[in-house]
């Protein structure tokens, strides 16, 4: 580590420490977030998740208790001692620490090891663990779970799995073990049975978390070069932790009400009467949708910012034909540009200097589907201007959101080697540094362009990310496959996204690569549509998986979920606009809660024993419209309280509170609660039931005449 400490000092919320080898830092960014920072390769964050100044004014205490020194808020305490060993304590009580002992390293593999394992075709790539330059290595008391790291494969519980954050494009059926994916998302929750907290990482180049796979005695976060830079969230529940965090890098913006219905998009619609058809077919079997995607085969010779007039017509006129019959349209754009002299984008490119180069200085060239591509270095400002007014070519015809792909940067020649010369704003930088970065930075320059010139909510999808890009775009999971296990894999997926910040998140329906089967796209849908994005993609080469090629069994069942789906969306919507302010996810665990009944801590608790809590207990303090419900239901003495951050969340509980006469709640006072009269409350609730009942069976009454009238018709039709 760092050696002995041989003095410190406080400048405003930053406490510098000077150790015999190396400086370092801890500030305070609120009561519960402290940042902790060894500037080993830059003196200051470079970061490209958190915008802006997210230290805030905070209260708090440093002081030298010999052995270490202590920096407190009223809502977490980090000790620091010598070597830079930091633990974290809430209330007295430690939540996190350090691990002082050392790691116990893998043996590295022998060669002749390694030959015979490659001949046999086997992944030698986990064969040996080491130290990294950046790494800190926490101690683990035996009952932790682990939650986040953004699409990471396998289950919801990251616990005794090693991952490594380098986006990756896998096209092979991705398993349990796959270290990495598309995103990188260096944010993990640790939740142990009294305590949770989160850590982010922020460290762009390709990092590894390893959680107990290699000691059950901690777990490590390690990088090949950068700073160690991270971010410690403390709070109550998870929900706490996945709201400090979205604080720091940000939340997902309301999206427009479209975006939420159901897309159809498949690599394959060859042409724009393809598509019109499939659009059609949706129109005449009463499925409904209210998207339809484009890929790669619409540009002219896969040149980005081009359209392929051969086999999709005009564009704005084919974009309007879409458009008379309900549909937005949503255009697929990948970051290699042409080498193509001659070709706008490409001369544009070359004349501004927008394109990553070789140490040597020439442009850098591999292969993706135009052939030989650059690649735009979008760590540049001036290049993500001149990105961002290219969306222009597509909004003008009216595409209405802009689907980025291959974005890791994907490659056909073999990966961008880790020397090729990006920018990081004003200096120069590597592929290895802006790798992770680089779909972040297309999507905001994307996000920015569409905000620009249609004054609308951009909708923008990505694969591939990084820590903070939920600020700028939504996204799915990349190219999955019609498995069985790729279902079930969705589910935590979904679930881990959201605690890592990308609430508005999805799969390809029915899977994208391989041939799907009906039943497995009947049980697909019922998952995607409860999914915060509803798109069906498939592959070119696989069946068409449009329901309608399944059967009419098939089609009805797909039909009633979609339909669900669209009777949801008012709730969906809901939650997206408070996502929007706190930063929860749509789809995720259930929170953890920190709830005392009878003097225990209940977490992930159940409606039953939500219920039974309330019923229980004495007094309920809450914000919650349901909990206060069952208050009132139980007679129990309510405390109210509103939420001022976001006032506009208050108005279900506050409705309720006036409905049953219960103003005087807000006020806090003993005698209230004595003057309660529970039994004229009753009454009324017993008289909005009533309404409701009647309301209801009007409802069903009028549903079943309606039945009755179709089936009248029908059986004179045969007639």
């Amino acid at each position: 580590m760092l050696g002995k400490r041989l003095d410190y000092q406080v400048e405003e919320n930053k406490i510098h420490f000077f150790f015999e080898k190396e400086e370092a830092f801890l500030e305070v960014i609120t009561e519960s977030i402290m940042n902790v920072f060894v500037p080993y390769e830059t003196k200051g964050h470079r970061s490209k998740a958190i915008e802006g100044e997210k230290a805030v004014r905070t209260d708090f205490e440093v002081k030298d208790c010999g052995s270490y020194v202590s920096v407190a808020t009223k809502q977490l305490e980090a000790r620091v001692y010598d070597g830079f060993y930091v633990d974290f304590y809430r209330d007295g009580k430690s939540i996190c620490e350090d691990y002082r002992s050392g790691r116990i390293l893998r043996p590295l593999l022998s060669e002749k090891s390694l030959e015979v394992l490659k001949a046999e075709g086997h992944d030698v790539s986990a064969g040996a663990s080491g130290s990294y330059p950046v790494q800190t290595v926490k101690k683990m008391d035996g009952d932790e779970k682990f939650y986040g790291l953004g699409d990471k494969t396998g289950f919801l519980n990251k616990r005794d799995y090693e991952y490594e954050n380098w986006n990756s494009d896998i096209p092979q059926a991705h398993t349990d073990s796959y270290r990495a994916l598309y995103k990188s998302i260096p944010f993990l929750i640790t939740l142990k049975k009294e305590s949770v907290y989160g850590i982010f990482f922020d460290n762009t180049y390709r990092s590894y978390v390893n959680l107990g796979k290699e000691n059950q005695a901690y777990f490590y976060y390690g990088a090949d070069a950068g700073n160690l830079d991270y971010y410690f969230i403390a709070g109550d529940t998870m929900p706490d932790i996945v709201g400090g965090y979205t604080y720091l890098t940000g939340r997902t913006p309301l999206p427009q009400l479209w975006t939420l219905g159901y897309h159809q998009s498949r690599w394959g619609y060859d042409s724009a009467d393809c598509i019109k058809k499939v659009a059609g077919k949706y129109r005449e079997l009463d499925i409904p949708c209210d998207t339809m995607h484009f890929d790669i085969d619409y540009m002219d010779g896969y040149r980005v910012f081009t359209w392929n007039e051969k086999d999709y017509g005009d564009p704005a006129g084919t974009i309007q034909e879409l458009a008379d019959e309900g549909f937005k349209a949503v255009c697929i754009i990948d970051p290699g540009v042409k080498l193509d002299p001659g070709y706008e984008k490409y001369d544009e490119g070359i004349a501004g200097d927008y394109f990553a180069k070789t140490p040597e200085g020439e442009v850098y060239v591999n292969a993706v589907w135009p052939g030989d591509s650059v690649y735009p270095d979008f760590g540049q400002p001036k290049v993500r201007k001149w990105w961002a007014e290219n969306q222009k070519f597509l909004t003008d015809i009216g595409v209405a959101g802009v689907w980025n792909d291959m974005n890791e940067p994907a490659s056909f020649h073999g990966e961008l080697p880790s020397d090729v010369v990006f920018t990081d704003e004003d200096q120069k930088s590597t592929h290895a540094a802006m790798h992770n970065v680089y779909g972040h930075l297309m999507s905001k320059a994307t996000y920015e362009g569409l905000k620009e010139q249609t004054g609308k909510r951009p909708f923008v999808i990505t694969r591939a990310c990084y820590a903070g890009s939920q600020k700028y775009t939504t996204v799915w999971t990349g190219d999955n496959q019609s498995l069985w296990s790729h279902l079930q894999m969705a589910v935590p997926q979904l679930c881990n996204l959201g605690l890592s910040g990308l609430a508005f998140a999805g799969t390809d329906v029915g899977g994208f690569g391989a041939d799907c089967t009906a039943e497995l796209l009947c049980r697909w849908v019922q998952v995607g549509a409860f999914s915060p994005l509803f798109r069906n993609h498939s592959s070119n080469g696989s069946i068409y998986q449009e329901p309608w090629q399944f059967g009419e069994k098939t089609v009805n069942i797909y039909r009633k979920f979609v339909e669900l789906r669209y009777r949801l969306l008012p709730y969906l919507y809901d939650l997206f606009a408070e996502c929007e302010k706190t930063g929860l996810p749509i789809v995720c665990v259930p929170a953890s809660w920190r709830c005392p009944v009878k003097g225990k801590i209940i977490r992930d608790m159940g409606p039953q024993e939500f219920v039974s809590a309330i019923r229980s207990a004495e007094y309920v303090v809450t914000d919650s419209f349901h909990a206060a419900a069952f208050s009132i239901i139980y007679n129990r003495k309510l405390i109210p309280i509103l939420k001022k951050a976001y006032p506009e969340l208050n108005e279900r509980l506050t409705s309720l509170i006036k409905m049953c006469g219960l103003d005087d709640v807000f006020k806090l006072k003993e005698e209230v609660y004595d003057q309660v009269k529970y039994s004229e409350i009753s009454e009324k609730l017993n008289t909005h039931i009533e309404r409701s009942k009647d309301y209801l069976k009007r409802i069903v009454d009028r549903g079943r005449e309606n039945e009755n009238q179709t089936a009248l018709v029908a059986s004179i039709q045969k007639t």
